[in-house]
């Protein structure tokens, strides 16, 4: 039986679905690509030098990077799904149930690659000769925010390349961290694939859209947005909290390193930091329904909890004291660890 996802359907969705992003002549264009390959090469030496992770640093700065349009930053999130997902999934018994599920898919990303700047991959297989992990930054959406906020385009897109390489380090520095994440997403994606129940879960989840369409509840946003929240079990909700408390940790010191650098490396750094923090609040009715439905805004909880346990353990042990997070899983900030960060000290450094 075939796969009950289309993943070819789900590219061509979202090739359809994303509009292209801002005109620009193809000299700004060049010259936009040229920056950020150039920043990203520079990311992590800085980040090592603020995190003293220097050896992660020079193995994260091995790592591809690729500079995409809005449709190939599409693609590459289906290979994603498809690599970490694609043999966990039932097989399609309905006639066109697939190609429905692809073209599903397709939308929500088609609707996400207006929104994120840059991604780094740590589960898709390298190509032939590559490192393991790949960092993709998305050239128009960098063009359309630093062109709506009025930022230095310099500062900004050094900017943006310190957070996604920061990501690489701590996999670099961490290189178990992906067998751990990848075991939670996996034992996640098999209970909710269960044929055993589904129509429930999808019920409760149809439910919680309409919830979130009304205002909902601030609950509903604890995990992963309404339609993943709803359609989760109770032992699965456990699991994604502390799976959520990891992700946390990783956007949350990501946040941090790219905020250190100064005005000395980057003279507008505040008021980057001050415009984004603006906009990750969202600006119209539309924009905030989207980014309920598709979990964004507890995905803006986790860089603000995060960075805040970040800077709290660094206010008492320094960075590297937290370095310790990256030495095994056990490690690892608990869900309620990371809203305490003196609880982790205490239990990691007495």
């Amino acid at each position: 039986m075939s796969s009950s996802v289309n993943w070819q359907a789900a590219v061509r969705r979202a090739s359809a679905v994303a509009p292209p992003g801002p005109r620009a002549s193809p000299a700004v264009l060049r010259g936009l690509v040229s920056v950020l390959r150039e920043s990203a090469e520079r990311a992590p030496e800085h980040v090592g030098a603020i995190t003293g992770l220097r050896t992660a640093a020079q193995h994260a700065a091995q790592r591809p990077v690729y500079v995409v349009d809005r449709p190939r930053w599409a693609q590459a999130n289906v290979e994603l799904f498809q690599h970490l997902t694609g043999d966990l999934l039932p097989p399609a018994r309905a006639l066109g149930s697939a190609r429905v599920a692809g073209e599903e898919m397709g939308i929500m990303l088609g609707l996400l690659s207006t929104k994120v700047l840059g991604q780094f991959d740590p589960f898709t297989p390298p190509r032939g000769g590559e490192q393991p992990g790949r960092l993709v930054l998305v050239a128009p959406n960098v063009l359309r925010v630093e062109r709506e906020l009025n930022l230095d385009a310099m500062d900004f897109r050094l900017w943006v390349c310190l957070h996604e390489q920061t990501h690489a380090v701590q996999f670099a520095a961490a290189p178990w961290l992906v067998e751990h994440l990848t075991e939670r997403l996996r034992v996640l994606v098999t209970g909710v694939a269960e044929e055993s129940g589904l129509t429930e879960r999808l019920t409760r989840g149809a439910r919680a859209v309409v919830d979130a369409l009304r205002g909902g509840d601030a609950d509903s946003l604890r995990t992963g947005g309404p339609l993943v929240d709803a359609v989760l079990t109770e032992p699965e909700r456990e699991l994604m909290t502390e799976t959520i408390a990891v992700m946390s940790l990783l956007e949350g010191h990501a946040d941090v390193v790219m905020d250190e650098v100064g005005p000395a490396l980057l003279p507008s750094v505040r008021r980057i930091r001050a415009s984004f923090e603006r906009r990750r609040d969202g600006t119209n009715a539309l924009d905030v329904v989207l980014r309920r439905l598709l979990g964004m805004d507890a995905k803006v909880a986790q860089y603000r909890t995060g960075a805040a346990f970040v800077r709290g353990v660094v206010a008492q042990v320094g960075h590297e004291g937290l370095n310790a997070v990256w030495t095994s899983s056990d490690m690892l900030p608990s869900a309620d660890e990371i809203a305490d960060p003196r609880a982790w000290v205490r239990r990691v450094h007495g």
